[in-house]
């Protein structure tokens, strides 16, 4: 499960002169974004997610809708623990794994064998968790022999492929999405959408944030819809995606 309560995130956008262009650019912009200026010391402080109160529960499959800037991916980042909240509680029982960001913690320099532990420590796994998932990941990735050379070297393709290979490995708890992800050519994303299925089907509670209402009403069976940082609207999915649609 995770429990927020009364959480606010806020953070300096930027420092400038009381004259400063950028200042009074942002100024306009932060009234579109539910930012406050402190005109004293020159700051706009943006309050990306403002008296978030929610409750997810096992079984819960939840969608979070929006249009951009809404505080999707800012909320998706403070329940799987990489932003801190400014103020609230947050509580959270269960192994999460994030893949709002497959390619966090891996290291260009070094090869993609590093890269599995590295990645996988990251993520919150043992170097014991790491080294038995090496040989499943390296066979998933189809990278072969590729997997002993930097990840520099790796094409775009390979690297992503490498990437989610690993993220995807585990089976966690509570699984977090922004968007519905997929790497590489078609045969190698008919894998992932696999993977991907089986993991939203057995996780214990999924969280996904997507543009795609398809997806929305396939996978979950509650729905949150945000605006300037806050919860408007939360309900069934066919009932909150009529009211974001309409």
């Amino acid at each position: 499960m995770i429990k927020l309560e009364k959480v606010n995130l806020s953070y300096p956008l930027i420092h400038a002169g009381s004259h400063s262009l950028q200042l009074k650019l942002y100024g306009g912009f932060k009234k579109m974004i539910g930012g406050s200026l402190d005109s004293g010391r020159s700051t706009i402080h943006v309050n990306a997610l403002k008296n978030i109160n929610l409750e997810i529960s096992d079984g819960h499959r939840i969608g979070i809708i929006g249009h951009n800037g809404a505080g999707k991916t800012t909320l998706l980042r403070v329940l799987a623990g990489i932003y801190t909240p400014t103020s609230g509680k947050i509580i959270s029982q269960g192994k999460i794994d994030s893949l709002t960001d497959v390619t966090l913690g891996m290291d260009m320099e070094s090869s993609g064998i590093k890269n599995i532990i590295f990645r996988l420590v990251f993520m919150g796994y043992t170097f014991k968790q790491a080294r038995e998932a090496i040989d499943e990941i390296v066979d998933f990735s189809e990278l072969g022999e590729f997997v002993h050379l930097p990840v520099r070297t790796y094409s775009t393709g390979m690297f992503m492929r490498l990437a989610f290979a690993i993220s995807t490995h585990f089976m966690p708890d509570i699984l977090i999405l922004d968007e519905i992800i997929g790497a590489g050519d078609e045969g190698f994303k008919k894998k992932c959408q696999e993977r991907i299925t089986g993991l939203l089907e057995k996780s214990r509670i999924v969280i996904l944030s997507s543009h795609d209402m398809n997806s929305v009403k396939q996978y979950c069976n509650r729905v949150i819809m945000m605006q300037k940082g806050e919860i408007i609207h939360i309900g069934a999915p066919s009932d909150v995606i009529s009211t974001y649609v309409g």
